[in-house]
């Protein structure tokens, strides 16, 4: 199929005509500061696909008459420059190609990522912690925020789950393929027997509601209970419950947020994750070919894992689900991971 046909350039660029007519609107700055932050996204996010296929098109034409004109003149070094030119448009094709397979509306929005730890103990909790860091370091190169939401850490070491939101266009689009069970091989640092130990956690992706989306909660649902924020602390975290827990009654959907100092704040944010669950749970009853959230994570543990992470008797990563295989395990934990989330975006197309 043709690029410009997957790229479909004549949609974006209105798209694109639409969000600019609504933010020259005199009233557009009244809107909440939430909808102007995902309005404004959106239009650097098509105006940015939009300018760069159209700077693909300049430079490739640029190439093609360089190319006919070098050949003619057998013009051996700019023969080899236009080599290096189109060695790098394809690269840069190949990134504007993952973000094509984002077709799906939720593909846009941040995402909200909870990591929990599974079968494991001590060693799983070690594990949630590897994998959020893997993340985190995955989220600055891309030039991605995030906010932790809530954190619980282990008893000896690691965190037992953690919570938190990746702001950033496409955010969710490409944070989804990673929503399963992580499963590590690896000799235990907290096993004196020197044992190879496995463990699991899981992760699990939400894309965030935002305020285009209209999500009903009657307050007599909700129970809401307020505590003393756990972690290292400082006088307000020790005297005050700013710390905030929210359950949905009809649902038994339990949410939290501590890592604000304040309270109001704190039931905001887990006001916002519970509207996402919401959401999904709601999405997933009309698709009746979708998973449940819930369901797709079975046990963590044996047998439901998308991915492995083997530190010994060798070094790999196994994608279960694409058969992508990495040896270089380092350079995955240190976040080199868009070649999983490529492949997976790849399959899910086809």
């Amino acid at each position: 199929m043709p690029c410009e046909v997957i790229f479909d350039l004549d949609h974006r660029q209105k798209e694109l005509e639409t969000i600019e007519q609504i933010m020259s609107k005199n009233d557009f700055w009244q809107k909440s500061q939430e909808e102007i932050s995902r309005i404004s996204q959106q239009r650097v996010s098509l105006k940015d696909s939009v300018d760069q296929w159209n700077r693909f098109y300049r430079e490739t034409e640029d190439a093609r008459i360089l190319a006919e004109m070098a050949f003619e003149e057998k013009d051996e070094p700019t023969i080899k420059e236009v080599e290096n030119d189109l060695s790098r448009i394809e690269e840069e094709l190949r990134s504007l190609e993952l973000q094509l397979l984002l077709g799906h509306p939720h593909d846009r929005r941040n995402a909200i990522v909870a990591i929990n730890a599974g079968a494991g103990g001590t060693e799983a909790q070690d594990w949630v912690e590897m994998l959020f860091r893997m993340y985190l370091r995955w989220c600055e190169s891309r030039g991605f925020d995030t906010s932790v939401i809530d954190c619980l850490d282990g008893e000896e070491a690691g965190i037992k789950n953690v919570t938190f939101t990746v702001t950033g266009p496409f955010a969710y689009g490409y944070m989804k393929s990673e929503h399963g069970i992580h499963r590590m091989v690896r000799i235990s640092p907290f096993d004196s027997t020197g044992r190879r130990h496995t463990s699991f956690a899981s992760v699990s992706v939400l894309p965030e509601v935002d305020t285009d989306i209209k999500i009903a909660i009657d307050d007599k649902d909700l129970r809401i209970d307020t505590f003393r924020a756990s972690g290292p602390g400082g006088q307000h975290v020790n005297k005050t419950s700013s710390a905030v827990r929210i359950t949905h009654m009809p649902t038994g959907i339990v949410v939290q947020c501590q890592n604000e100092k304040s309270q109001h704040r704190n039931k905001d944010m887990a006001l916002k994750v519970l509207k996402a669950r919401l959401y999904e749970l709601e999405m997933n009853k009309l698709d009746e070919k979708k998973q449940k959230i819930h369901d797709t994570q079975k046990d963590i543990a044996w047998g439901s894992q998308i991915r492995s992470y083997v530190f010994n008797p060798y070094r790999l990563v196994k994608d279960h689900r694409t058969n992508l295989e990495v040896g270089n395990l380092d350079r995955v934990m240190n976040g080199d991971i868009d070649m999983f989330i490529d492949a997976y975006l790849k399959q899910k197309r086809e």
